[in-house]
């Protein structure tokens, strides 16, 4: 059986500076695994965190790790590797991957903030609401509806013909787009759709409710306001650095001929870096049950 291998052409001055780059990656994985498991070991292990709002988060974090693990391992791989190459097939999995749960999580931080609505705005329904058949199909959904839309897209890529094997970064996204002889308009018409579906409809509906939540507070008492800047804080800091390196990301893309090598690279590191890095940080030092948490287990540790 034949396997067609694409060259990964991102990497910048790799023989110079490979082995730094390596224990740099390697190090900053095992910070995200690391940091992430704390915050949901946490989460599994305290009842007073069985709650749909620690639940979701832990589900957050949990997809942060595997967006993490479908990145670090093969470009571990690759800064040792004499020539970075990866099977077609293994691209598509791994752009699979990468925008599958890319979606999980505007659609994760669009069930928080539903989650902080319902809370904030209606607490006497919150029980009836919010019940674990609900947190679980909403958890679900938040997962399987990426999966549907992104599956569509790589099938239809699949089928396609590529005419270059060269792909513009250290990781596949969907640069993979340029190497192809033609694009399918269905497909590409497609992917807007997706694109809309799985973040700007969760956006949108992320601005909706934090509108209608600051309206509620700014009436409210300050045990509500502190509540509302509590719980809702974090998930907004969370939502701006990933609509920004999800921006970024569309941009590298779009404009790659414009980017040098070393610039792609530069940036193509801090979407790998810095939400995973920061999820678990915002989480652990605003959120302040899981902060109590986490001053225990650290002062015990002592």
């Amino acid at each position: 059986m034949n396997v067609t291998y694409i060259s990964l052409d991102g990497f910048v001055e790799i023989e110079k500076y490979r082995y730094f780059y390596f224990f740099m990656m390697l190090t900053v994985y095992i910070l995200i695994v690391c940091s992430n498991c704390t915050i949901v070991s946490l989460i599994v292990i305290h009842k007073n965190l069985h709650e749909p709002m620690y639940i979701f988060i832990a589900a957050l974090l949990i997809n942060s790790v595997l967006f993490s693990t479908n990145i670090y391992p093969k470009l571990l791989t690759d800064l040792l590797a004499e020539k970075q190459m990866i099977a077609y097939e293994a691209c598509l999995l791994q752009i699979f991957v990468f925008y599958s749960l890319s979606g999980s999580e505007f659609l994760l931080l669009a069930v928080m903030s539903y989650d902080r609505y319902v809370s904030i705005c209606k607490p006497l329904q919150y029980t009836i609401l919010m019940k674990k058949t609900t947190v679980v199909i909403l958890l679900g959904l938040a997962w399987i509806v990426p999966f549907c839309h992104i599956v569509i897209i790589i099938v239809g890529d699949a089928k396609l013909e590529l005419c270059s094997f060269s792909l513009k970064g250290i990781f596949c996204n969907n640069s993979l787009n340029y190497l192809f002889c033609a694009v399918s308009k269905a497909l590409l018409t497609f992917g807007l759709v997706t694109l809309f579906n799985i973040a700007f409809v969760p956006v949108l509906f992320i601005i909706f409710t934090y509108a209608k939540i600051l309206i509620v507070a700014s009436k409210g008492s300050g045990k509500v306001k502190r509540k509302a800047a509590q719980t809702c804080l974090p998930h907004l800091l969370v939502l701006i650095n990933y609509s920004c390196l999800t921006l970024y990301d569309v941009i590298i893309v779009r404009l790659e001929s414009n980017f040098s090598k070393t610039a792609r690279f530069i940036a193509t590191l801090q979407i790998l870096m810095y939400n995973p890095l920061c999820n678990p940080v915002i989480y652990g030092l605003k959120m302040t049950e899981i902060y109590k948490h986490l001053k225990k287990l650290f002062c015990h540790s002592r």
